[in-house]
């Protein structure tokens, strides 16, 4: 199956890799990349001392360009949103993991259950754009939350060379949507408006319904939801009948 992989390209090498094991034709195409701010993540470690939270790896990555300065706190309670992101902090030293299975809102009460302390603020090592569910639930539950913005996302446009490639000349048979966000970007992309037809039989593979809602009306018919929001479920869905 040609399967196109709509994430940034640290983490999209990744996914094509494993769609390649799968016997699949894989086609990276980023739509964003990050911009980490190392300093405002130092800044905020070195001002709280309480847990950590992450709903993005990015936040990871913006910290490794602290090196030995990150040390002191890898002994810190983190909290991560899915396998992957703990994956990734575990990677770089931190200890003592804890992650949901599922969206912020669940990361939220996951750390409600596991906080033994309120008194001091939960470090959040967040990004732009960003979903609200995560910190709007932490507030109901009366968490207090010092957030840090340590990366953003910058927009790319890929040539309308490569989008005619993958979707006109060979058309792909899938594309996988990892945000709303990025949904948004991609059906958004003039070339695609412009030819919009293309699209038609394309399987759009969604890890939230929030993320399918956000596929056009006309084509939502194709959305398909992974079970759960994490990419094994995600490509589950390649092979489901």
């Amino acid at each position: 199956m040609r399967v196109v992989v709509t994430r940034p390209q640290h983490s999209g090498e990744r996914t094509v890799q494993r769609l390649t094991e799968m016997g699949h034709e894989a086609l990276l195409l980023p739509l964003s990349e990050p911009v980490h701010d190392a300093e405002a993540a130092s800044r905020g470690l070195s001002e709280t001392q309480d847990a950590i939270a992450v709903t993005s790896a990015e936040a990871i990555r913006a910290l490794v360009a602290l090196d030995q300065n990150l040390s002191p706190h890898l002994s810190r309670p983190l909290f991560a949103v899915g396998k992957a992101t703990a994956k990734e902090a575990r990677s770089v030293g931190f200890t003592h993991v804890l992650a949901s299975e599922g969206s912020g809102i669940e990361l939220a009460e996951l750390i409600a259950r596991n906080q033994t302390s309120t008194q001091q603020p939960l470090l959040y090592l967040a990004g732009l754009p960003r979903a609200a569910g995560f910190e709007t639930r932490l507030s109901e539950l009366n968490i207090p939350l010092r957030t840090v913005e340590c990366y953003h996302m910058l927009d790319i446009t890929p040539d309308d060379a490569i989008l005619r490639k993958f979707f006109i000349d060979t058309p792909a048979d899938a594309v996988l949507l990892y945000s709303r966000q990025t949904a948004l970007r991609f059906f958004s992309l003039p070339f695609l408006r412009q030819h919009s037809y293309t699209l038609a039989p394309t399987r759009f593979l969604c890890l939230s319904e929030a993320i399918a809602n956000a596929v056009p009306a006309l084509l939502r018919i194709h959305a398909e939801i992974a079970a759960m929001p994490d990419e094994d479920s995600l490509l589950a869905l390649l092979t489901a009948e």
